[in-house]
């Protein structure tokens, strides 16, 4: 079994690259620290590249399909990492996570109807909800021992009539939450007796802890599965996202074909070349990567426990079940929005994310990424406790 080493520093400054080359533009100094942007600091596996690296010696790039292997690739997957048994038939594309989640707000609702959204969460949701014109309902996350759960009470007095679909986070980003078979089962069969069609992200869905098990929410049952969409991708696990190759499974065949039929408007469901090679190589070849990489992270979190304990522990640490992400509250500190960023940016020289971004939950709070070598997130570390050790 070959051993992959995460501990490598890979210089990512001049490739146009937006964790590093662009710190100056969004906290104003091109010297922080960079554990923001949602993409890992470890090399893209060797098989990915030398798949990608075959493909580009042909040198030519034309119109292309995606192949048997192809599906093939991703029905293996599913059915190995998730226990999930799909059909070549009902899996679609799209260009990213984001793109299909905005096709499908747009093929199966209109201008004005109803999208539950539950913050804190992963902000392009609001974007997908507003610039599409429908209208938002807030169903935020409650804290209960420690973790996100979803507030039930509070989504079935908010829906009406005009809701129409749910955008489901599954894992939840940016709690890591890792949704049970229970928390999933009680939501969507709300949705299921009010004809709410349910839309998930499940772009976090390979990255999980020790102790967890991910379940798609098409899984469940037949009945679900018939109102749900789900998209998933390998670029958060295999560090791809720049690939924009993205997989829609979508059980309901009626539903498989308007979904379709949106993308061919747009001419969006050829992909590129190189997404779809590297969608294939990772999931024909990525779970020896996966597991070591994994095993990684868990410790990279352990360090980040265990530092947060002894240096500054009134910063509360959300326990994560999944992803390389980490939600920290920071309110004791008495600074939110801008101000918290800003004290972490300039005076600790670490760039993180601002909680509010992430809606209704999120003030006060900030989110770091550890998918980077083990020195880099201690440095970090470093930096915040001496500069919020200090107040």
């Amino acid at each position: 079994m070959k051993k992959y080493n995460f501990d490598e520093i890979v210089p990512r400054e001049g490739t146009n690259c937006l964790k590093y080359d662009a710190r100056e533009k969004f906290f104003k100094s091109g010297d922080v620290l960079p554990l923001w942007v949602a993409d890992m600091d470890f090399k893209t596996p060797d098989f990915i590249v030398d798949a990608i690296k075959k493909r580009a010696e042909h040198e030519i790039f034309g119109y292309s399909f995606k192949s048997d292997s192809y599906y093939k690739s991703v029905i293996d997957w599913m059915k190995r990492r998730h226990n999930w048994e799909i059909q070549k038939g009902r899996i679609s594309s799209s260009p990213g996570v984001v793109a299909g989640l905005t096709i499908a707000i747009e093929t199966f609702s209109k201008p004005g109807d109803g999208v539950v959204v539950q913050p804190p969460v992963y902000f392009p949701f609001f974007d997908c909800v507003k610039g599409t014109t429908r209208k938002m309902v807030e169903n935020p996350l409650k804290i209960e021992n420690g973790r996100y759960t979803f507030d039930f009470e509070d989504l079935k007095s908010k829906i009406d009539k005009n809701t129409k679909l749910l955008l489901l986070c599954n894992p939840q980003n940016p709690g890591g939450m890792v949704w049970t078979q229970a928390e999933l089962t009680e939501l969507a069969t709300i949705c299921v007796e009010n004809n709410i069609m349910i839309i998930s992200d499940e772009i976090h869905s390979d990255l999980i802890f020790d102790g967890y098990k991910h379940i798609p929410i098409a899984s469940i049952s037949e009945e679900i599965a018939q109102s749900s969409i789900v998209f998933m991708a390998p670029s958060k696990t295999f560090n791809v996202a720049g690939l924009t190759s993205s997989v829609v499974i979508i059980p309901n065949k009626v539903n498989f074909v308007r979904y379709e039929r949106a993308l061919g408007v747009g001419h969006l469901g050829m992909g590129n070349i190189f997404g779809s090679v590297a969608l294939e190589a990772a999931y024909t070849h990525g779970d020896n990567w996966l597991e070591q990489m994994l095993e990684y992270l868990q410790e990279n979190y352990l360090l980040l426990e265990t530092f947060f304990e002894t240096n500054l522990p009134k910063v509360k640490v959300m326990k994560p079940e999944a992803t390389y992400l980490v939600w920290l509250d920071f309110t004791e500190y008495g600074m939110k929005g801008r101000e918290l960023l800003n004290f972490t940016s300039e005076k600790a020289k670490v760039g993180l994310n601002d909680g509010s971004m992430f809606g209704t939950g999120g003030n006060g709070w900030l989110r770091i990424n550890i998918g980077c070598p083990r020195t880099v997130l201690e440095e970090a570390l470093q930096r915040l406790g001496k500069a919020f050790g200090d107040i």
